[in-house]
């Protein structure tokens, strides 16, 4: 995951912007799993639970880039050198 967060942070990220955070989510519960993933980690973790909701509420899918778009942005900012499948 540092991989990835650090990708972001020099790729991605504006001087503006805080750090990015990593998020690990599991099917089920495995403290072994989760252990060994975070185990190098020396940044703040946040450990909750969560349960998924079908539908999102209409108020926050309103203020959500859809999935395409998420695909299309954070190619293009990735690698600019294939921009031209995005809209």
């Amino acid at each position: 995951m540092s991989f990835y967060l650090s990708a972001v942070d020099a790729q991605v990220k504006s001087e503006q912007d805080a750090p990015s955070i990593g998020l690990l989510l599991c099917k089920t519960r495995n403290k072994l799993v989760a252990e060994y993933a975070l185990r190098d980690n020396n940044k703040p973790i946040g450990v909750a639970e969560y349960q998924l909701a079908q539908v999102l509420p209409a108020d926050l899918e309103n203020q959500l880039p859809s999935i395409g778009e998420i695909q299309c942005h954070g190619w293009q900012a990735l690698n600019t050198s294939m921009q031209s499948g995005c809209r």
